[in-house]
């Protein structure tokens, strides 16, 4: 709850090791709220929340270990350069200097900003910054991701990319969780999806599930029809 407002509302599921799962739902559904739940930057009103057997809420040493999250608001520091970024969490993790470099050299590859390991994050463009802050969640090799809304604002050989990362991740055992407002990219990433409508969950959807839908055509949404005559006619 936030005031008097109910924001997640009796939702309860659990992800073995090596889910690659979606949540789906419109703005407001929950998705978000839920995954600040999750990464400990929000406690539940009631219930409790369990990610790699420890409660987020109490921030452990554990949980920092084994989690990367990449949240809505990406949280860079302006002044300083894409690959700073992955080298200060190296070090805020402890990994041996080599390690840090070889990682932040191999993400900036695999994220296709090797090019771009130079510029400050204030000049970057949201898909760079986007792709940082993976970087960011996946330089110390954790064993659980939570992403909100990952695909945002890549461009479609980024969006090819970080699937074939995420799948990867997931094969290696690690469990992904990330929300996604793109049919398309659920359907053909992830082997279950957690549709959330009003703050409950209300539907939960195999593999083969996400596919059907995609293919029925009574799940598209006609463009309305918006009158704007009103608006074109007093152009000057």
């Amino acid at each position: 709850r936030f005031g008097s407002s109910l924001a997640v509302d009796d939702l309860d599921f659990h992800l073995p090791e090596g889910s690659l799962c979606a949540f789906m739902g419109a703005n407001g559904a929950g998705k978000s709220t839920t995954l600040s739940m999750l990464t400990g930057q929000s406690r539940p009103t009631s219930g409790s929340a369990v990610v790699g057997g420890v409660d987020p809420a109490r921030a452990s040493a554990h949980l920092q270990r084994i989690l990367g999250t990449v949240p809505d608001r990406l949280a860079l520091f302006d002044h300083l350069t894409l690959e700073e970024h992955l080298l200060m969490v190296g070090q805020v993790h402890g990994l041996k200097s080599g390690v840090v470099r070889d990682r932040a050299e191999r993400l900036l590859c695999l994220l296709g900003l090797e090019s771009r390991r130079h510029c400050q994050a204030d000049h970057a463009s949201h898909g760079m910054r986007k792709k940082t802050a993976l970087g960011m969640a996946l330089m110390h090799g954790p064993r659980v991701l939570l992403l909100d809304e990952p695909f945002e604002g890549l461009d479609p050989a980024a969006a090819q990319v970080l699937q074939g990362l995420l799948k990867s991740f997931a094969a290696n055992g690690g469990t992904v969780l990330f929300s996604c407002h793109i049919l398309s990219v659920v359907s053909n990433l992830a082997d279950r999806c957690l549709m959330m409508a009003g703050g409950r969950l209300v539907k939960d959807l195999s593999r083969e599930a996400l596919v059907d839908m995609e293919h029925e055509t009574h799940f598209l949404i006609p463009i309305p029809t918006v009158d704007l005559t009103w608006l074109m006619s007093s152009r000057s």
